[in-house]
């Protein structure tokens, strides 16, 4: 009796396969891929949507006059926009950034085009940690230990930054229609055939 039961509760080998069958797996994981793929450019416009309004209050202007004023490169924004010009003029370019983004489902141009610039944009916010002041936290031994704010502030666009540039070349790929579902890179380690196939 009971090795009939332990027999029942057994994991059938068939079925312990099947739900490790590489070609599921495969397929799973580029449905994921795909879907995530898409939601970065989500993310990303909602983010130039969401901080590009912002940039039209007083608070948000004063808020990245730091910013600016220390860099070189930008730093002549103020001289030539004032500080709430500049932020207006920020929020109108990340408004933009956002739309063109968010207009990958439409076309996958415009998404190019928007791409382009969100990378700009964290290229330059990203030269901010070696001109702003307060970067490096004293309290913890100086470089390369990070400030809350605004070292860590900045930090995250290095991920932004590379988020930017997929969505460049994955626009650019689909603009000039070669796939990007990474199908051809699933290949069995063992024979080296395409996992994908059916």
């Amino acid at each position: 009796m009971a090795i009939h039961t332990a027999s029942r509760m057994a994991p059938d080998a068939d079925q312990t396969r099947t739900a490790l069958d590489p070609q599921e797996l495969g397929r799973t994981g580029l449905t994921v891929m795909s879907v995530g793929a898409r939601a970065l450019y989500f993310a990303l416009a909602i983010i130039f949507l969401w901080i590009g309004a912002m940039k039209f209050t007083d608070y948000e202007a004063s808020g990245i006059a730091g910013f600016v004023m220390n860099s070189p490169i930008v730093g002549w924004w103020h001289a030539l926009l004032g500080v709430k010009g500049t932020s207006i003029m920020l929020g109108i370019y990340e408004i933009i950034t956002g739309l063109l983004l968010a207009a990958r489902v439409v076309s996958p141009t415009w998404s190019a085009l928007g791409s382009l610039m969100s990378v700009v944009t964290y290229l330059i916010t990203l030269s901010f940690m070696f001109t702003t002041p307060g970067v490096a936290e004293p309290l913890a031994g100086g470089f390369p230990a990070l400030s809350a704010m605004p070292g860590q502030f900045l930090a995250k666009d290095i991920a932004l930054l590379a988020i930017s540039v997929y969505c460049l070349g994955e626009s650019l790929a689909a603009r000039a229609n070669f796939s990007t579902d990474y199908a051809p890179a699933m290949r069995s380690p063992r024979d080296g055939k395409d996992t994908t196939a059916s």
